[in-house]
């Protein structure tokens, strides 16, 4: 048989497939080596938004994109975030500098980061075939299907962010997005609020100092009903859901909605093959973890195969399935938090909603509790 096209193919050009490509470049004799798949970015005019989401990056995701080249050149700084419970006592105000670092992370626009790692992309000498990834058929190599014919790759790592299939949740929620105009924004805050519907979060935006991102969680009828209402309307539905901490709350602009489940399967999904970001987990939004802990399998697969790339010929597969096994412990904290906080708050058990509250009050009060679950939140675990 030939020799294979490509060493490695990383098949989905989102976030997490750029920065896959990026950090294996960096150590490859030859990136060309490398194929990157994906359709291109759609062309959008100065101040034109294709992507409406805003994106929380925390400290750990921010340190691993400015080596790469690839941080956007607006973002809006976390410096402390307020967590609530409509309804109870009890909060818990986590701040970077109880874990001493300059910030807790950064929020960003989706268009703004995926243009700025296409762009670093279309540097790196990385190649790129702009089709829709095919799947690939496990082996040694891997065979895919593109469009002017068959090709093979020694690695196809998937990250096209197609629902694994394995855990599945349905959390019967669609997120609400929407800028928020605030009367009294607080520098640097963050806002997440727990209300009988699901999460209400509220993140300092790239775009103004006054400007929030809203994602608040509700049943699929509800969100769907509150981003057609109009402005004024709107606007007194969040207000009496938030309350009065930032002053008078006004939408800008339209709202859209994004349907809520989970989905996690194996990060190894054959021979050769494995998958990462949304492709090996979808998660809920609240806290945000979804792309940071898409980013943390990027930043340990490339650092698994950074020897591998010096000697291709050599066979692959055990170095996948220690990165498969190093992987499952961030990976399970992080879809465990984020699968448990969304559903205990939501409920309607008086007595657990109670416990929440002093639940809070307690990681308020006492930074043993706190520290460790917000340090998880701020890098994952990294081995």
């Amino acid at each position: 048989m030939s020799a294979p096209t490509f060493d490695i193919a990383i098949l989905g050009s989102g976030p997490v497939g750029c920065v896959l490509a990026l950090s294996l470049a960096r150590h490859a004799p030859d990136p060309g080596r490398i194929v990157l798949m994906g359709p291109a970015p759609a062309a959008r005019r100065p101040g034109q938004s294709i992507d409406p989401r805003a994106l929380a990056l925390n400290h750990g995701s921010r340190q691993m994109l400015q080596p790469l080249g690839a941080w956007p050149a607006q973002a809006a700084d976390i410096l402390t975030v307020h967590v609530s419970q409509a309804g109870h006592l009890g909060r818990t105000l986590i701040d970077q500098a109880d874990l001493a670092v300059p910030r807790l992370g950064c929020v960003v626009t989706y268009d703004d980061l995926l243009d700025t790692l296409q762009a670093a992309v279309r540097a790196s000498g990385v190649t790129r075939i702009p089709q829709r990834p095919p799947r690939p058929l496990p082996g040694r190599p891997v065979t895919l299907q593109l469009a002017d014919g068959p090709a093979q790759a020694r690695i196809a790592l998937i990250s096209d962010g197609a629902r694994p299939q394995g855990l599945q949740r349905q959390y019967r929620q669609s997120a609400v997005l929407a800028t928020i105009r605030a009367a009294n924004p607080i520098a640097g805050r963050a806002f997440e609020r727990f209300t009988r519907t699901g999460p209400l979060a509220l993140l300092p935006h790239p775009a103004g100092t006054d400007l929030y991102s809203l994602v608040w969680c509700l049943h699929p009828d509800q969100a769907q009903a509150l981003a057609a209402l109009p402005d004024p309307a709107f606007d007194q539905a969040l207000q009496q859901a938030f309350g009065q901490r930032l002053g008078s709350l006004r939408r800008i602009g339209p709202a859209s909605t994004f349907p809520l489940s989970l989905h996690a399967g194996p990060s190894l999904q054959g021979p050769g093959v494995v998958a990462v970001g949304n492709a090996a987990q979808t998660m809920h939004p609240v806290a945000g973890q979804g792309l940071n802990l898409g980013l943390r399998d990027a930043a340990q697969l490339a650092h698994a195969l950074q020897p591998w790339l010096a000697d291709p010929a050599a066979d692959p597969q055990p170095r996948l399935i220690r990165y498969a096994r190093q992987r499952r412990l961030d990976r399970g904290l992080t879809i465990g938090i984020t699968d448990t906080l969304p559903r205990l708050f939501a409920t309607a058990n008086p007595l657990a909603r109670h416990a929440g509250g002093l639940a809070l009050a307690a990681l308020d009060l006492i930074p043993a509790l706190r520290n460790p679950l917000a340090r998880h939140l701020l890098q994952g675990q990294r081995l």
